[in-house]
């Protein structure tokens, strides 16, 4: 197993520093930024702080009208366009008109996911997390490697979660054909796989100018557990049986407004320059998981490893081409 070097920096902000906080005073005019999944949740809180900063941002979404309403409000610099990430004609679609325009893409923020839902296959048989997560990610990065390159300084950044504690890549049978459906593995195979994908992408194109980094964004009520029942989040510990949000559980979790902090600072930060394939986590690289590590905290050894992300990256790539 080859680690990569987890080690933090000691940012100056911290786990409850929103995504605004970071890009206070930076100037991102004339920057090309696309986020998927950016009209809902952290999504949004993304996209609300890269536009205030100047950027140009483009949401690719799969519900191009509920995109524009929602986002209809924050700036005239947003364009939303019609991609779905379960179809990979879809994301081909998408790319190929990004790549028209002929414009560089100086930032792309891989944010949208699903998280344990229901066993269903996408694709050539795809377990849906996995397929969706995972895979239409790594078919949009690469698609738009062309106009990535031609930034020369690219950030690519995909969201993992603390979720990726739960399980490394289920390498012999990724979509479930054989094992028993569990969406809890299935959604932390997934995240594993997010990050597994930064170290490769990062590995593969430092010598082009992109750099990738995962994140974890941090507890969050999101859209993201619309799938979970009140009786799952109770017995989570997320609520309490009569729908109140436990005190513990109220410090520990973030606002959107926090959970898109860790998201935009490795996407900006120059003290991230230089470094790339690193697993990041309250605005800072995110340290090694010991023993003595809490279940939500830290990153895994098989999370961080180079000859799994290789692996993966053959997989994933032998899927893509069969798709």
């Amino acid at each position: 197993m080859t680690r990569i070097d987890q080690r933090p920096l000691g940012s100056r902000f911290h786990a409850k520093s929103t995504a605004q906080e970071v890009l206070d005073g930076l100037d991102l005019s004339g920057k090309n930024i696309i986020v998927t999944g950016g009209y809902s949740g952290i999504g949004f809180e993304t996209v609300r702080a890269l536009v205030g900063a100047g950027a140009h941002v483009t949401v690719p979404a799969r519900r191009p009208d509920v995109a524009k309403a929602a986002l209809a409000d924050i700036s005239d610099k947003i364009v939303v366009a019609e991609m779905d990430l379960s179809d990979l004609s879809s994301v081909t679609r998408f790319a190929t008109h990004w790549i028209n325009t002929g414009k560089p893409l100086h930032i792309l923020i891989n944010n949208a996911g699903i998280m344990a839902c229901a066993e269903s296959k996408i694709g050539l048989g795809w377990e849906n997390q996995f397929g969706t997560n995972h895979l239409g990610h790594m078919a949009l990065t690469t698609a738009l490697l062309p106009s990535l390159r031609q930034a020369s300084g690219a950030r690519v950044i995909a969201l993992s979660s603390t979720a990726h504690a739960i399980t490394d890549v289920f390498w012999e049978d990724p979509h479930f054909e054989n094992t028993p459906y569990e969406k809890w593995a299935a959604y932390g195979q997934a995240k594993t796989a997010n990050a597994l994908f930064a170290l490769a992408l990062d590995e593969r194109e430092k010598a082009s100018g992109i750099r990738a980094f995962s994140v974890h964004p941090g507890g969050i009520m999101t859209p993201l557990q619309r799938h979970l029942s009140d009786e799952e989040m109770v017995a989570l510990g997320w609520k309490n049986a009569d729908g109140t949000v436990p005190e513990q559980v109220q410090k520990m979790f973030k606002t959107t407004e926090q959970g898109a902090s860790t998201t935009v600072w490795a996407a900006t930060s120059r003290s991230l320059d230089g470094k790339g394939g690193l697993y990041c986590e309250n605005c800072d690289i995110a340290q090694l998981a010991t023993e003595d590590s809490k279940r939500w905290e830290h990153v895994r050894p098989w999370a961080c490893d180079s000859e799994r992300a290789e692996k993966l990256w053959a997989m994933s790539e032998k899927m893509l081409a069969d798709g």
